[in-house]
């Protein structure tokens, strides 16, 4: 079960980001505060849910909050500052645009660049102990994807619609035979997949004969 706030002396929002680990895109981030009485059985990590699931979590958490907020920066960006730094920022954006400002806030992960003045708490895998990080998740998430579905109509090769700009094999081996698009983060590191393979075949054989 996860629970309804971290503290309950102050009014409090919820953080999280969508897209960290990928190849290309931007990375989202949401800000959520729900009221007191929310719930909902299905609200949990956006990880542990479908589609189905995270896009109907999505209209009754816009609809029943008492605000919520999404934000992004993009590849460029991300090559300027790092992508941690850019998880940073997007979050702070999510933050600026809320109508009401949160006393404090609770943050998915174990680091956090302070917003303003405002006391906070980071918390390993906190959507999924915490509603208002769920939610976060949820709306960051589903945003980011259907921005890197729209892509994908422009970039069908990278097959976006299906892995939204992460490291799958067939996402690297387009890049390596098409080249980047105008969307991808230049400083990430994009290996050969069966060059992958076949170190850790390498590796397991070696391995075997010690």
């Amino acid at each position: 079960m996860l629970l309804p706030f971290y503290q309950q002396e102050l009014l409090e929002a919820g953080c999280d980001e969508a897209g960290r680990g990928c190849l290309a895109g931007p990375v989202f981030a949401a800000a959520v505060i729900l009221p007191p009485d929310f719930n909902h059985p299905l609200l949990n990590d956006s990880k542990q849910l479908s589609e189905r699931e995270r896009f109907a979590l999505r209209k009754e958490i816009e609809e029943k909050a008492v605000a919520f907020a999404v934000a992004a920066v993009d590849h460029q960006e991300i090559d300027k500052i790092n992508i941690l730094n850019a998880s940073f920022l997007a979050m702070h954006r999510a933050l600026e645009q809320l109508k009401q400002q949160p006393d404090f806030i609770i943050i998915d992960g174990n680091r956090f660049k302070p917003y303003q003045n405002t006391k906070h708490q980071c918390i390993v895998k906190g959507d999924g102990k915490y509603f208002s990080i769920a939610a976060a998740s949820i709306l960051a998430k589903t945003y980011r994807d259907e921005y890197m579905e729209s892509l994908h109509q422009q970039f069908p090769h990278y097959d976006w619609k299906q892995n939204k700009g992460y490291p799958t094999v067939k996402h690297r081996e387009a890049v390596l035979s098409y080249g980047l698009s105008p969307y991808h983060r230049k400083t990430f590191r994009i290996s050969n997949p069966q060059l992958s393979l076949f170190n850790n075949l390498a590796y397991e054989s070696t391995t075997a004969h010690q």
